[in-house]
């Protein structure tokens, strides 16, 4: 009988592959998996975490929408007067060039 492990052979045909199934440490399949399950586990509760805080940012983005429109409408009113203001003083100054153009004419 030889004292060899049952892989022994495979390991010594194929040099690249190691039997560590009886070194010290070394994870055994379930407790990979388990550690797997754990690493898997903590990232959908990150995931579940930033999902929530990603809601919560987009419903608070929602309540200020209304009054953001809102602002945005007077501030395109306040334009709009202002705007008919400007013009009305641009025709003011165009009226008075002309006065004085032709009162510099008179003068002439």
């Amino acid at each position: 009988m030889s004292s060899r492990k049952p892989f022994a052979s495979w390991s010594v045909a194929y040099p690249h592959f190691e039997d560590t199934s009886d070194w010290l440490g070394c994870p055994t399949p379930l407790e990979t998996r388990r550690h797997q399950l754990r690493m898997l586990e903590n990232e959908i509760e990150e995931l579940t975490l930033q999902l929530r805080q990603a809601r919560q940012n987009i419903f608070k983005l929602v309540e200020m929408h209304p009054e953001a429109i809102q602002q945005q409408d007077e501030a395109m009113a306040n334009m709009r007067t202002k705007s008919g203001e400007a013009a009305g003083l641009r025709k003011q100054v165009y009226d008075m060039d002309i006065s004085v153009r032709s009162f510099r004419r008179e003068a002439e």
